[in-house]
């Protein structure tokens, strides 16, 4: 199994500047009129976080031997689309979240209708940078359509959006199976970060061998991310998480940590993690940084 050797603290300082900077470059320009949902989305976007989609965007593009800016301007779309599931996330609507990252939540400082419409405007402005980046010939059009599409199935009614549909009903269920809770979280959590593997690999010109590779380790990391949610939301620092802890209890959901145990789920983890490190074995050194970041989703305490 290759071991990851690289300094993750450098990687995410240095590559975490990196995102921050072309964010910064992509939302600049007065808003007039429209300053207060601009402000609203902005407020979310830059309200911290750990960059984990766009670092697994560019960290898959350099294992495939690609330039980071290749890859740059789709994580930064794919970070806007997360913003945009943790804004809606939050809505009394939806699990009626207080505080996100340590912060009062979009809707609690802009209200409902603004943090609507602010998560609504994220994921449209997504779509607009990536599209760009193929007419700007950051891309090649056909590739840049390929993770249009490709990222419009991750989020969609059999993606991100269904697996939250599925989240709701299962809320408050006490009989949700452990099958159930695979197909939901599969698909509220891991295809969007399959997505951000995905997007890095093919803005990077990786072949399909490759792109079977890092799929399946997408896959498994996707898994894994949840697995660790759960255990942190039973475990964790409120401070560090920036939400309240047990919040998935109060609000009446079955997660892993309660069909599986916690010794349960830290077993599960110790093994997604050998998995996903096997499925990007026959990577070389480039595939480091993204070994790495797979050992923090499965080791992180926040």
């Amino acid at each position: 199994m290759n071991e990851p050797r690289v300094d993750l603290q450098r990687y995410f300082r240095e590559n975490g500047e990196l995102v921050e900077k072309r964010l910064r470059q992509l939302t600049a320009g007065d808003a007039g009129p429209f300053r207060v949902v601009k402000e609203a989305m902005e407020y979310s976007l830059f309200a911290g976080g750990k960059r984990i989609r766009p670092l697994l965007c560019l960290a898959a593009g350099e294992a495939c031997g690609g330039d980071k800016s290749a890859a740059l301007d789709f994580g930064c779309a794919l970070e806007m689309i997360h913003t945009y599931t943790l804004i809606h996330d939050d809505l009394p609507a939806m699990d009626n979240d207080d505080t996100r990252r340590g912060k009062p939540a979009n809707h609690m400082v802009y209200g409902v209708a603004q943090a609507l419409l602010a998560g609504c405007g994220l994921l449209t402005w997504a779509y607009q940078v990536m599209a760009e980046a193929g007419l700007a010939g950051r891309d090649t059009p056909a590739i840049a359509a390929r993770i249009i599409a490709e990222t419009s199935r991750a989020i969609g009614w059999q993606g991100t959006m269904g697996g939250q549909s599925l989240d709701m009903l299962y809320t408050e269920r006490g009989d949700v199976t452990l099958a159930e809770i695979e197909l939901m979280e599969e698909a509220k959590t891991a295809k969007l970060l399959i997505a951000a593997v995905r997007a890095g690999a093919l803005a990077s010109g990786a072949d399909e061998r490759q792109l079977a590779q890092l799929t399946t380790f997408g896959e498994i990391i996707g898994l894994a991310f949840q697995v660790a949610d759960d255990v942190l939301d039973v475990v964790g620092d409120q401070a560090k998480l920036g939400k309240p802890k047990g919040s998935d209890t109060r609000q009446g959901k079955t997660t892993y940590v309660d069909r599986l145990g916690l010794d349960g789920c830290r077993s599960l983890l110790k093994d997604l993690l050998a998995r996903a490190l096997a499925a990007v074995a026959e990577f070389d050194e480039r595939a480091d940084p993204l070994r790495a970041l797979g050992r923090f989703i499965v080791d992180r305490t926040y």
